[in-house]
């Protein structure tokens, strides 16, 4: 049946909603696509429908290829999966839970590990059943505490995820690259421009962990790549210390009075003006982050990390550090409750004794970064207010309980494969892939004979696409100041036929031309609306974004009608019994 704007459920917008923050928000909801039913929830409209059909088709062509089959799993599921691996918990506030009319407690799937290894356990015990990979499209849900840019941080999408079920490392190594293939493949044939980077694989637990990242300047994931090929989001990185030097001749550590230099640069043009310290730069200091890390169990405790004073924390990177509990910064009441922390002037140990002296009733954590190695010089609060101690060395003047890798990466620092200098970038996430290993399975008992008859443990891979937050990185890449401009491979249709005029002629030939469009395997959104300008059609043709447009219009009179192609802007006319040939 051919799709005709008269009759469509179909209202754009000359303005902008005014919660739209960026581009693929504003152009999805003004070319109605998708409409707002609540903050991060979409409702989505004939047209949205048709781009998203058009996505999952060809991530379904993808996984058939690389030998996934389709299963569709309930979105409600019981607590007691959940429970079992840990996760009803780690999930946190993210989780959506609630309760049936018998106060049994079950949740809106944010991911489906747990259901997957149920069901492979349930209907498959052999290493003959394996290899296996099963794959879904369906709706998850994610308490997201601020849901913004639409599409693109929602508490309601749609993801395609794949799990992998083999009963040897090498046997994931091969599911693993087939499922990465795949996805090459997925995001190659949609248009998309992307970079395959290492990442931390979180909640997820496992070893190998890449994401695909679209570049954009409003992507949520910072980058980092090298020239020569090295790519890793920020909190994947990893330092490399350098080399320890001797402790044997570095000058004596020495505390000055420095009254109000409570930031590093305040201590920095202190100590270069005012004590001759000429060489000291913020790199030669430390900064010390106070941070309050909570645990699952709900203890709540204090960790000192000190890092170069050229550098901030990374969030993200302190999430890693302290994976499975929260983090936030010291507040006012924990300072006040360690009197012996005195802002802007913490520092190291002294003497041998413990951080906070000797009489500290409970000792606090102190980790140091990376790059703080035996032999290293630094500048460091003295524990005293207005004063600051020089030339303190690591492993003569202080020492530490661990390591903390949780400064954030700079550009120019080296990649840490030595293939040069780094540089940051944006990007946002469309996919995600995981050696997940054999944490859910043995959390599960998912095992199988082997050849030999004996009970292995079964190895997973899990394999994510974003489909619905794919559709709003495709608007962010693909749109001018008119409007949206669909690649082929997901508009909503192959061609917009236009009919500007008033005469039944144009309408009628309109009409001829797009059912012989669609009898050539075309699919055709035709506007045929009466008593609308040809200018406002134009207007709603550059919005809508299908990137073949046909115009039967003025020309119409001399046996021609236009060709408009969206994507270079071209508008050529040609005789009207070509143009059927020409688009098809």
């Amino acid at each position: 049946m051919l799709l005709k704007m008269s009759s469509l459920f179909l209202r754009t917008l000359r303005e902008d909603p005014a919660e739209a923050e960026v581009a693929s928000h504003k152009l999805l909801v003004r070319a109605g696509y998708i409409r707002r039913a609540a903050p991060g929830i979409y409702t989505w409209l004939p047209l949205g429908l048709a781009v998203k059909a058009r996505v999952e088709q060809i991530v379904r062509e993808e996984m058939s290829n690389a030998g996934a089959q389709e299963v569709f799993f309930p979105a409600l599921l019981p607590r007691e999966p959940f429970e079992v691996t840990g996760r009803w918990t780690e999930y946190g506030d993210n989780l959506f839970r609630l309760q049936d009319r018998k106060k049994a407690d079950y949740l809106l799937a944010p991911t489906h590990e747990e259901m997957f290894t149920l069901l492979v356990k349930d209907l498959y015990s052999s290493y003959k059943d394996l290899p296996l990979t099963l794959f879904q499209i369906q709706n998850k849900y994610r308490d997201e505490a601020r849901p913004r840019a639409g599409l693109l941080r929602g508490r309601e999408f749609v993801m395609k995820d794949a799990y992998s079920f083999d009963v040897t490392h090498e046997g994931l190594v091969k599911s693993y690259q087939a499922q990465r293939d795949a996805y090459e493949s997925i995001f190659t044939r949609l248009g998309l421009e992307y970079v395959i980077v290492k990442a931390d694989a979180g909640a997820m637990g496992g070893s190998a962990s890449e994401e695909f990242l679209s570049p954009s300047p409003i992507g949520e994931d910072t980058f980092v790549r090298s020239a020569g090929g090295y790519a890793a989001n920020v909190e994947a990185v990893t330092i490399s210390a350098p080399a320890a030097s001797s402790i044997e001749g570095k000058p004596v550590a020495e505390t000055k009075s420095t009254p109000g230099t409570t930031s590093i640069d305040a201590v920095v043009s202190f100590a270069q003006e005012n004590l001759g310290f000429t060489d000291i730069t913020a790199a030669s200091t430390l900064k010390h982050i106070v941070l309050a890390v909570t645990d699952v169990n709900k203890k709540r405790s204090l960790v000192v990390v000190a890092i170069p004073g050229d550098r901030e924390m990374e969030p993200k990177r302190a999430e890693i550090v302290f994976a499975g509990c929260d983090v936030e910064p010291a507040g006012d009441e924990d300072f006040a409750k360690h009197p012996e922390l005195v802002k802007g002037y913490i520092g190291p140990v002294k003497d041998g004794k413990q951080f906070l002296g000797e009489k500290a009733e409970s000792k606090i954590k102190y980790l140091v970064d990376p790059r703080v190695v035996v032999g290293s010089s630094w500048v460091a609060g003295a524990n005293t207010k207005d004063n600051h101690t020089f030339n303190l060395v690591f492993g003569r003047d202080f020492d530490a309980d661990g390591v903390a890798d949780l400064a954030e990466i700079k550009a120019g620092d080296p990649a840490p494969d030595g293939s040069g200098p780094l540089e940051l970038a944006r990007g946002i996430e469309i996919g995600h892939v995981f050696q997940l290993g054999k944490k859910y399975a043995e959390a599960l008992d998912l095992k199988v004979l082997d050849e030999n008859g004996k009970l292995v443990t079964v190895t997973m891979g899990s394999y994510g696409v974003g489909v619905t937050r794919i559709i709003a990185v495709l608007a962010e890449a693909n749109n001018d100041d008119k409007g949206l401009i669909w690649p082929e491979a997901v508009a909503p249709a192959d061609i917009h036929v236009v009919a500007a005029g008033k005469e039944d002629e144009v309408y009628e030939t309109a009409e001829r031309l797009a059912s012989e469009l669609q009898a050539k395997g075309k699919s055709v959104l035709l506007d045929d609306r009466l008593k609308v300008s040809p200018g406002v059609k134009f207007s709603d043709a550059e919005l809508l974004g299908i990137p073949k447009i046909l115009i039967v219009g003025r020309g119409l009179a001399t046996g021609e009608v236009d060709i408009w192609d969206r994507r270079s802007g071209e508008r050529r006319s040609v005789k009207v019994e070509l143009a059927v040939a020409e688009l098809a």
